[in-house]
C-alpha cells in the first residue's frame, strides 16, 4: 500500500531553507516535535478507535510534512486523515487506517534521519559535480 522508505521531495526541502533562512532550523526543531506529537495522538485514537481523533493530527502532520518535503509522511497522513473523515461520516471504525498508523514512525523518523544529515554542518559535502571531490594541489606550508 505504501513505501516503507523516506520519500523527500529535495526541491520543496531547498525551497522552504531558502524562504525561512535563519530560522529553518529551529522551524524543522519545531515540525519533529509537532509531528512526534501528532503520531503519539494517532496511535492513541488508533488504540481507542476513535475516527474523530485522528483527523487533526493527521490533518497538521499531512500540512506540516508537505511544507518541508516530506512527502512519504504527507502522504500517509492524507490517507490517515481522508479514511478518518470517511469513518465519521459512516459511523464506522477507522480499522483500515491501521497499517498506514504503524508505518507512519518509522517512515517519520527515517525522514528526521535525513535531514539531519541534510542540514548538519560537520557532514562533508560532495563538490565537483558527478559526486566527485574537487582535488586541490597540496604543496604545504609556504612551498611553491
Amino acid at each position: 500500500m505504501f513505501d516503507s522508505e523516506a520519500k523527500i521531495d529535495w526541491a520543496k526541502f531547498s525551497a522552504a531553507r531558502g524562504a525561512l533562512g535563519a530560522e529553518f532550523i529551529r522551524i524543522l526543531g519545531y515540525f519533529r516535535e509537532d509531528g512526534e506529537k501528532s503520531i503519539a495522538a494517532l496511535e492513541a485514537a488508533m488504540r481507542q478507535k476513535s475516527a474523530v481523533a485522528m483527523i487533526l493530527p493527521a490533518h497538521t502532520l499531512k500540512g506540516e510534512s508537505r511544507q518541508f518535503g516530506a512527502d512519504g509522511v504527507g502522504d500517509l497522513a492524507e490517507f490517515i486523515e481522508g479514511h478518518a473523515r470517511d469513518c465519521v461520516e459512516r459511523r464506522d471504525d477507522p480499522d483500515q487506517a491501521l497499517a498506514a498508523v504503524v508505518k507512519l514512525r518509522p517512515i517519520f523518523q527515517a525522514t528526521m534521519e535525513a535531514f539531519g544529515k541534510e542540514t548538519n554542518p560537520l557532514v562533508e559535502r560532495r563538490v565537483g559535480g558527478f559526486g566527485r571531490k574537487v582535488e586541490t594541489a597540496n604543496h604545504g606550508f609556504g612551498r611553491i
